[in-house]
């Protein structure tokens, strides 16, 4: 009897836990949580078909490029919600507003994920969220006082500021 017993329990530890732990899996997609692709540049609209159909997980890249008047800068976005967002409307072109000899910002037609913070100092060439829809490109490092959600930074910013110019500018975002 005690076999039995023994056997029972062996039975049911091989092959009943494994499917209740997999129910308790973090890796399950839900309906809460969209799958975002984006394919890397070059590919043409049905390899950007292809890879949002066939791709159940989140993917990336974070390396993206800003063309600001014949002139390209390479950033690399952060990885958060409003990164991927951002990275998810590329290519963008936006017509961005000088402001305070300091930042060029432009409102998206959407609202994006925000998780904003403090920012303290801010650096030439760091890409922001201010509020969930306007996206600010500083060309001068300062001290701030006002919230932001990162979105991501350029790379090198040397000549970012030359580039930009002192009005309002077209930059172009590119995946």
């Amino acid at each position: 009897m005690t076999f039995r017993l023994l056997h029972g329990a062996l039975f049911l530890l091989l092959f009943g836990t494994p499917p209740a732990l997999a129910a308790c899996s973090d890796d399950v997609a839900t309906d809460d949580e969209p799958a975002v692709t984006v394919p890397p540049a070059g590919n043409d609209d049905k390899e950007k078909e292809e890879n949002t159909e066939n791709n159940d997980s989140i993917s990336m890249s974070r390396n993206i490029t800003l063309t600001i008047n014949g002139t390209t800068f390479a950033a690399t976005l952060e990885d958060n919600e409003a990164a991927r967002a951002f990275a998810a409307r590329l290519p963008l072109t936006l017509e961005m507003n000088e402001l305070n000899g300091n930042e060029k910002y432009s409102y998206l037609n959407e609202s994006l994920p925000t998780d904003s913070h403090r920012a303290g100092t801010i650096q030439t060439g760091d890409l922001m969220l201010y509020g969930s829809s306007c996206v600010v490109l500083f060309y001068k490092t300062f001290t701030s006082g006002y919230s932001y959600t990162r979105l991501g930074r350029v790379t090198n910013p040397e000549g970012l500021a030359a580039a930009l110019g002192s009005g309002n500018v077209r930059i172009r975002f590119t995946p």
